[in-house]
């Protein structure tokens, strides 16, 4: 049997950079493709702060829903923005070979506001939860939109910085020269990681996909997102995870964050183990932090988000 595997993907120039790549590398293998774009909802509703629109999977809900419906067989997605569990009948089918980690910051040349008082730009309550931990006197703005629509609303307005994934930005050759890396700070599950889902039951593109999996990416990134499902945290919730795979003496080092919406409160745990002990990392390093505070921390959370 073969067929054309249609590709879904959000219609944003990172987005189709992401299902291009994987296109281009299932054209190597010998398999047939067409890319199929649409626009989601987290696309669509830019004038709201992501965690008051209430959504789980605001950016892979409708592809979610196209691959159900049988208008897709696959889709592309920056596996940061990916619920930690998938829709039923949905299977992650491979981890791509990850990029860079970092979260970077982009100013407008001056450095002298990270010494005094500084407006800075995210969408992320990640990045303003450790933004404040370590900038208590600064203001954070909401920042939302793709990757070239919120280079461009720092441009516009009289903002300092504005803090971004460097790898999105490195993907579509528009990371700037002005730029600082924020290696204090951890990043979102699953950062930098490309993901592709499929239906359970397509065995034909399950097939074709695996040949793609970067087995070393896919053990870092379910570490890291076993960490944010055991704590319960959506995309929302301010929380860090990374993993690290050590070669040189077979272990993974892990440092795992959970902070107070206004960073005033931070929970930190690193861990390094042997390899063999991967696959409950997360589960064990989320619940250190549960005991230490965090369960209480979690449903204060909560409770702020839904006012």
């Amino acid at each position: 049997m073969t067929k054309t595997i249609r590709i879904g993907t959000r219609d944003s120039e990172l987005a189709l950079w992401q299902a291009h790549t994987v296109q281009n590398k299932l054209h190597d293998l010998g398999y047939k493709t067409e890319i199929i774009a649409v626009k989601s909802q987290g696309d669509i509703i830019l004038d709201k702060p992501l965690y008051e629109l209430g959504i789980t999977g605001i950016f892979t809900k409708t592809l979610d829903i196209a691959m159900i419906n049988g208008q897709v067989d696959i889709a592309v997605h920056s596996m940061k923005d990916v619920p930690t569990a998938l829709p039923q009948g949905i299977v992650q089918a491979a981890v791509l070979p990850r990029a860079t980690t970092l979260d970077i910051l982009v100013h407008k040349g001056n450095l002298d506001f990270l010494t005094s008082q500084g407006t800075i730009a995210t969408g992320s309550l990640r990045r303003q939860a450790q933004w404040w931990n370590k900038y208590p006197t600064h203001t954070v703005v909401d920042l939302r939109g793709n990757v070239n629509t919120r280079m461009q609303k720092l441009n516009d307005n009289k903002w300092n910085a504005a803090v971004f994934a460097a790898a999105g930005l490195e993907r579509i050759n528009i990371k700037p020269g002005n730029f600082i890396n924020l290696d204090w700070m951890i990043p979102a599950p699953a950062q930098g990681a490309m993901v592709v889902v499929a239906m359970a039951v397509d065995h034909y593109s399950l097939e074709a996909v695996s040949q793609l999996n970067d087995i070393e990416t896919e053990i870092c990134t379910y570490i890291e997102r076993q960490f944010l499902k055991t704590l319960e945290g959506g995309c929302t919730a301010p929380i860090g995870a990374l993993a690290k795979y050590n070669e040189k003496d077979d272990t993974i080092e892990f440092s795992g964050v959970l902070l107070s919406i206004d960073g005033k409160q931070k929970l930190e745990i690193n861990k390094n183990v042997d390899i063999s002990e991967w696959k409950k990392l997360g589960y064990h390093a989320a619940h250190e932090i549960l005991n230490n505070g965090g369960s209480q921390l979690m449903t204060e959370i909560k409770t702020q988000l839904k006012k």
